[in-house]
């Protein structure tokens, strides 16, 4: 015979598991007023600073951003020619304490005619942890307004940043951006 649950330790586990948390998701907002079927190229946005050295993260996260806006339907613009939307990015990281809560864990389980249960608990604490984000911008030259903005943010594994990461998170921020539609 198997154990059965009661159901106010089923109502327990219910609601411990509603208490892990999950990765922040992206935060977008896109203007209401662009239309996104007449855009089809894209440029990066004229840098005032061109003297600042690109970093191998700036490598990434470009390459990341120039796939993703590939894959969505826009190409990129011809040298020489006006861009259709200019895309920037800023990048951060910063320290954050990170609550980490107060957990019990119960199990129930049975093995032939045996059965058993456990409790387990685990203390509260703060610790620190790196966050990094990312904010891309997506602007309309034509009406120099920004037409859609993706923010995404990341806790950061010790170590350097790798290129699956920033990819990952930059796929995650495109998510709303509005694919163009085959032409007709």
């Amino acid at each position: 015979m198997k154990p059965r649950i009661p159901n106010a330790l089923a109502a327990v586990l219910v609601l411990l598991a509603g208490c892990t948390s999950a990765p922040k998701q992206p935060e977008t907002m896109s203007d209401p007023q662009a239309n996104f079927d007449a855009y089809r190229t894209f440029a990066w946005y004229p840098e005032g600073n061109a003297s600042r050295p690109k970093t191998i993260v700036d490598g990434y996260i470009r390459t990341a951003i120039e796939n993703e806006m590939q894959r969505k339907g826009y190409a990129p613009a011809p040298e020489g020619t006006q861009a259709d939307l200019f895309v920037e990015y800023d990048a951060a990281s910063a320290e954050k304490l990170k609550n980490k809560p107060f957990r019990i864990g119960i199990g129930i389980g049975s093995y032939g005619s045996s059965g058993g249960g456990s409790v387990g608990v685990g203390s509260s604490g703060v610790k620190e942890v790196k966050e990094g984000s990312l904010v891309i911008h997506v602007v309309d030259p034509a009406r120099n307004t920004e037409v859609w903005r993706g923010t995404v943010t990341r806790e950061l594994k010790e170590g350097a940043v790798e290129q699956g990461v920033v990819n990952d998170a930059v796929v995650d921020a495109f998510t709303d951006f509005p694919a163009r539609r085959a032409a007709p």
